[in-house]
């Protein structure tokens, strides 16, 4: 049949006997197989709907219910292996999909940029919708795919790969990594994604396309992923997800998928079926609410979760009563079973009105079940899911937050509203939980940094001729020519890569004062609160959440030389706000690997810093909100160096960036680094070593 794999195909002979009886069971009841990796042919992992479209090669989760095995509540393992013969595999009998259903034709809201996603369709029913869309979604999508296609025969480009010979890519996770992961695999994965999307979001502004078509970077870089096996916990699983912590939070559908958290990219109810009758006894894994459906999502221990289908891909209106099938007989199931039920709930971004960010609020279970007439008159399941007690909080910190900003609740510990003084565009809080102190240190609040007359500077540097902003893939525009023919951020301002020095428009380009690529001279875009730890002082944290690349703040203060520092430490001068360039930095990857986009490498993904100077600041008595930010080996936040005209002169600034993704209210940190061996003798200076109390596995045990 065409379309099986290959070791169920049995050529034609002259001595086949046509008269022999054959045993042939009704189709019904055969039991849908699919193949392993290493019996498809030519795809490592074809679905079964038939030929994939161009440059998409399928992936896990987007196989069919029935290929997944049935799990044991009782077993803290719960997969099972099935047994008996082994029937046709199902794609054997399926007619190929419809052309032009490619996974990024579906509309979805975007993520503040092009190439990006919420994600938050909840409408389809199951991963088949998931990957192709229903067949309402796929009349809608076929002009923009026509489109598309058009677009690639006319020679304008839409592959994200070099023509040339591209640098291959090797994966670094083993097979077991790839079932079951930990906490350094998951952040590994992560990271890797966002890289990766940045990358292909980068390349997309660049193209500037004017057909107003939505580019999805994150189903691109994802698919990427999938089929290079960069992903994690890929083994199919009821409760706790290895390496996912509550409260981690996901900017993408994709995100979710390939750690393992929740398998479809579209559908808000995961879940596994036992073996024989892909209907027969499903159990839901997790659930996504996040505004697909008419949810009561008030109460942060409690959610009343409606079921999915009905509504034909219109998320305004159901048209037709919902059906006890899929993922809602999987939560019916589970209501029986008693099993816990992973919850991700959707909120809106506080700092970008147009992302949603998925919050990982733990396990919960099924306690209830009802139908009820919707507003369309049309029926409706409902789910009462419980949270298991015990488990910190996530959720309600949102919530929690969300008062705080609108006033219905004063922060407890609150010390002073705005330690700016109004300097920032948004008020800096301070606040102490711990302990009755109530004041700081005596510093004066400047949010730039202050270089001294005599400090010699780089000569200045010509600005560039743009006049409105300046726009990727402008090749004319010279601040884009020296960071080397790429713009530095996506559309929303979020850094692609680490740089080896990051050039921003200054003051002598013509250029709008809102051009994108001044990010770092434009202060404080988040709600940071200054608040009291247990054990290391005053800590920085953040009531937003944190896209991974977001700017956070400059690090503010006094520029010394050399010889200052110097006499500091000869003084025996306790200054423990340095921040100095010339210390040793421990490594660590950032960027996109080029081998998975078969780009060659350059050195534009070079991650070593290549500074022009020395750059030593001091924020013991001037300097900003980085002052507080403590050390940490296995840190969240890095600093990048950043060099614009400044007074008729070229000046270095820092700027510090998000590694990850950061959940609200978690404290940020970054790496101190260590000082030389010769500097480190004076054990009184600035440069003394210091006793690290991170508490991180990775823990140096000093630093400084």
């Amino acid at each position: 049949m065409e379309g099986g794999s290959s070791h169920n195909f049995v050529p034609p002979s002259a001595g086949f006997d046509k008269s022999r009886v054959l045993d042939v069971k009704p189709l019904r009841s055969l039991m849908p197989v699919f193949p392993a990796a290493s019996q498809a042919s030519p795809f490592p992992c074809m679905p079964p709907f038939g030929q994939t479209p161009n440059g998409y090669s399928p992936f896990y989760p987007f196989q069919p219910q029935g290929s997944q095995t049935s799990p044991n509540l009782n077993s803290p393992s719960p997969m099972r292996t099935p047994t008996g013969p082994m029937p046709a595999p199902i794609r054997s009998y399926r007619a190929p999909a419809p052309s032009g259903a490619l996974p990024h034709d579906f509309p979805e809201e975007s993520n503040g940029e092009r190439g990006s996603s919420m994600g938050g369709a909840e409408d389809d029913d199951g991963y088949f919708d998931a990957h192709l869309g229903s067949s309402s979604s796929r009349k809608k999508t076929a002009k923009a795919s026509s489109s598309r296609k058009k677009k690639k025969k006319s020679g304008d480009g839409d592959s994200l790969t070099n023509s040339g010979s591209g640098v291959n890519f090797v994966p670094v996770m083993s097979p077991f990594q790839v079932e079951d992961g930990n906490r350094e695999l998951v952040n590994y994965v992560l990271v890797n994604f966002d890289a990766l999307r940045r990358r292909i979001c980068q390349i997309e502004d660049a193209k500037e396309s004017k057909n107003g078509i939505i580019k999805r970077a994150d189903l691109k870089a994802g698919n990427i992923l999938m089929t290079k096996k960069v992903r994690t916990n890929m083994r199919r699983r009821i409760g706790v997800v290895p390496g996912v912590e509550i409260g981690d939070v996901f900017y993408f559908r994709m995100e979710m998928c390939a750690v393992g958290l929740h398998a479809p990219s579209m559908a808000g109810i995961d879940y596994m079926t036992g073996k024989g009758d892909a209907e027969k006894d499903p159990v839901a894994l997790s659930i996504v609410s996040s505004g697909g459906y008419d949810d009561d999502t008030e109460d942060s221990d409690v959610l009343i979760y409606s079921g999915q289908g009905g509504n034909n891909n219109n998320k305004d209106k159901q048209v037709a009563d919902q059906k006890l099938e899929r993922g809602n007989l999987a939560l019916e199931r589970s209501l029986n079973h008693g099993n816990e039920v992973r919850v991700i709930r959707g909120v809106r971004d506080e700092v970008s009105s147009t992302t949603k960010v998925y919050v990982y609020d733990g396990l919960y279970k099924v306690h209830e079940s009802w139908t009820e007439r919707g507003k369309s008159g049309c029926n409706i399941f409902k789910y009462k899911l419980v949270r298991v007690p015990g488990q910190p909080g996530a959720f309600a910190v949102w919530q929690t937050i969300r008062k705080w900003k609108d006033g219905f609740s004063s922060r407890a510990g609150l010390v002073l509203q705005d330690l700016t003084s109004g300097t920032e565009p948004i008020p800096v809080s301070l606040v102490n939980e711990v302990d009755n102190e109530k004041t700081l240190a005596s510093f004066t609040y400047f949010p730039k940094l202050k270089y001294s007359k005599s400090f010699t500077l780089m000569p200045p540097s010509f600005g560039c001729n743009c006049h409105n902003a300046c726009l990727p893939g402008d090749m004319n525009c010279s601040c884009i020519q020296k960071n080397g023919g790429s713009f530095p951020y996506t559309g929303n301002g979020i850094l692609v890569s680490r740089k080896q020095l990051l050039h921003e428009c200054g003051p002598t380009c013509p250029c709008s004062p809102n051009c994108k690529n001044r990010v770092s001279q434009t202060g404080v875009k988040l709600r940071l609160e200054v608040f009291k730890t247990k054990d290391r002082g005053w800590g920085l944290r953040s009531w937003d959440s944190i896209r991974a690349g977001s700017f956070i703040c400059e690090y503010a203060g006094e520029v010394i030389d050399e010889v200052k520092l110097k006499q500091k430490g000869n003084a025996g001068e306790d200054d423990e706000y340095i921040f100095d360039t010339g210390r040793n930095y421990d490594s660590f990857k950032w960027n996109y690997e080029p081998g998975l986009l078969e780009e060659e490498t350059s050195n534009d993904i070079n991650e070593d810093y290549n500074i022009p100077y020395r750059l030593i600041i001091s924020a013991k008595n001037v300097g900003n909100v980085s002052r507080f930010i403590n050390h940490s080996c296995s840190p969240n936040v890095f600093w990048q160096p950043v060099l614009y005209e400044h007074n008729n002169q070229s000046s270095l600034h820092i700027a510090f960036f998000a590694i990850r993704h950061i959940p609200p209210m978690t404290e940020l940190t970054y790496d101190y680094g260590n000082s030389s061996s010769s500097e480190a003798d004076n054990d009184n200076g600035p440069h003394r070593k210091n006793k690290c109390l991170c508490g991180s596995s990775k823990c140096r045990g000093y630093f400084g």
